[in-house]
């Protein structure tokens, strides 16, 4: 039995190329027996739709802190308190920074400022950002906050670059998450 199954975890997807490898992510949390449910940034449905992520975690995917519940629940609230892990994946330098400044404009950092569940991080940036000065000190008071943080990869990047900043690969995830909760 994997130490992930009947674990409850909230996705978080931002508006990053690596977008795409959280339908993985999704599908292997599921397939360690994880309830997985998935919020998404409005700039992450420019790269990957509800619907992908809806299929493969067998969850209504919420996008929109204003939309009318099927149920009379806060939703932001009610997502912060069922997760016992929130993943963000990928992590862009904008909710890195959205987070360490206490921003809550969205359902994503809305239920962020909202939960008591572990958050763990996973930056995926161009390398150049990712190494600002700006951007470290975020992580650095995030990690000092009880954040975890897992990576960048290094490698070529979608911009053509190579260097840090790639989004660790979805098995890698995985076996991280597997890890913390398995403490």
């Amino acid at each position: 039995m994997s130490s992930l199954t009947n674990k409850q975890i909230l996705l978080g997807v931002t508006g990053g190329i690596a977008a795409y490898k959280s339908a993985d992510l999704v599908s292997r949390l599921r397939k360690k027996g994880a309830q997985v449910k998935v919020v998404m940034t409005k700039r992450a449905e420019e790269f990957i739709t509800p619907l992908t992520l809806r299929s493969l975690s067998g969850n209504e995917v919420a996008t929109d802190m204003f939309s009318c519940p099927k149920e009379w629940e806060i939703q932001h609230i009610s997502l912060a308190q069922w997760a016992e892990y929130i993943i963000i994946a990928p992590a862009t330098a904008n909710i890195i920074g959205k987070v360490a400044s206490g921003i809550a404009d969205d359902l994503l950092t809305t239920t962020v400022m909202a939960t008591k569940a572990g958050v763990v991080m996973v930056p995926a940036m161009n390398t150049d950002m990712y190494n600002n000065p700006i951007v470290q000190r975020n992580i650095e008071l995030l990690s000092r906050h009880g954040y975890l943080f897992f990576g960048p990869a290094a490698g070529n990047l979608a911009c053509g670059d190579k260097g840090t900043g790639r989004m660790e690969e979805p098995a890698a995830i995985v076996e991280f998450i597997e890890r913390l909760a398995g403490t």
